[in-house]
């Protein structure tokens, strides 16, 4: 029988936040927000776990966080530093193994079933990570490693901040039974209703749960939901996975009723989309804009002009056209969302044609 993968889930902990507090000393031990204004409709992007402690998360209204905690520090983004801190994080994880599969800014998936360490312990490689980033960006992180991506992930979130939790084969079902419903891939607060409903309450219930019944609240999810609950995840770490779309979307917490306002949300967007291109070194051949209503109903509209750019006017001037093709204006706005599609690689400025 062949040997179980190992597989580390590396997330950092409270990421902006931690940049934040690391680079200005008067923000240590405080509760920290990054995010918008609270006087206008800014929201949470990332909160220290001192802040967290009085019930904000991110996503929030800035200005409800405000009401939680007065005493908030109130930090705007800083997508540079961050982005720096990233790829250092990101170069420590590929010097044990190439099989690095980055998920966001602050998380990624490795392989180091045979690592550059040549330690048979994956605990050790987490172990060895957790330090050199310390070591070098004065940040924590914290792991999880188990034998597939699913339960790695669970792993990580299980004793932050600066956790590492294991979770060896044999391990395996025991750590499974103390899971809620909620725990397995895409049962978020509706579905996991759905399935206390029919008397699912905890992760390992789906197994014996009633096929009908199951396929009834979850649908095509339904044999998904059945090899998870066993622990049952085959998919393998895929390092540099080919980009296809980039998006940025924001849901305000007072429907948005003002062209004005609109124009420049779309705005402000599109300018987030051009840099993760920017980041990502891609162009991008099609732009799409979408809507959602107050009534919930939602829109999109695309446009698609060779040749492929990343210019950020260019792509605010095409997703400004977009909603003039909406009802946006005339009927009050809950999200505003741009992408980009047809993605490709950024020509070298030396060799523009791609031709050497």
């Amino acid at each position: 029988m062949a040997s179980a993968r190992k597989i580390i889930h590396l997330d950092m902990d409270a990421f902006y936040a931690s940049v934040e507090q690391r680079d200005d000393p008067s923000l240590r031990g405080m509760p920290v927000a990054v995010g918008g204004s609270p006087q206008g409709r800014g929201v949470v992007a990332a909160c220290s776990y001192e802040a967290r402690k009085f019930g904000i998360h991110s996503a929030m209204p800035m200005a409800r966080a405000l009401r939680l905690c007065p005493q908030l520090e109130i930090v705007r983004p800083d997508f540079t530093k961050y982005r720096a801190a990233s790829q250092q994080v990101m170069a420590i994880l590929r010097s044990v193994t190439p099989l690095v599969e980055p998920l966001s800014l602050d998380e990624a998936y490795l392989d180091v079933t045979t690592n550059a360490l040549n330690q048979p312990l994956a605990m050790e490689v987490a172990k060895h990570l957790k330090h050199r980033i310390r070591e070098a960006t004065g940040l924590t992180a914290s792991a999880g490693v188990a034998p597939n991506k699913f339960l790695a992930k669970i792993a990580s979130g299980w004793a932050k901040p600066d956790g590492l939790t294991v979770i060896a084969p044999e391990r395996m079902e025991a750590f499974l039974h103390q899971l809620p419903v909620e725990a397995l891939w895409g049962v978020g607060p509706v579905t996991a209703k759905k399935l206390r409903a029919i008397g699912i309450q905890k992760l390992v219930d789906v197994r014996s749960a009633d096929e009908a019944q199951l396929r009834k609240a979850v649908g095509s999810q339904a044999d998904g939901l059945r090899r998870l609950s066993h622990g049952d995840d085959p998919r393998e770490v895929q390092p540099d996975r080919p980009w296809k779309s980039i998006s940025c979307e924001d849901t305000y917490p007072e429907d948005l009723t003002e062209l004005r306002e609109m124009r420049a949300e779309v705005a402000r967007l599109a300018k987030r989309t051009a840099s993760s291109l920017e980041a990502k070194s891609l162009v991008a051949r099609t732009v799409t804009l979408k809507v959602r209503y107050a009534d919930f109903t939602t829109v999109t509209r695309s446009h698609t002009e060779e040749p492929a750019t990343r210019d950020a006017v260019q792509l605010t001037e095409r997703a400004l056209m977009l909603l003039e093709r909406t009802d946006a204006g005339k009927r009050s706005v809950r999200l505003l969302g741009v992408g980009v599609h047809g993605l490709g690689a950024a020509p070298d400025p030396l060799f523009p044609s791609g031709l050497l």
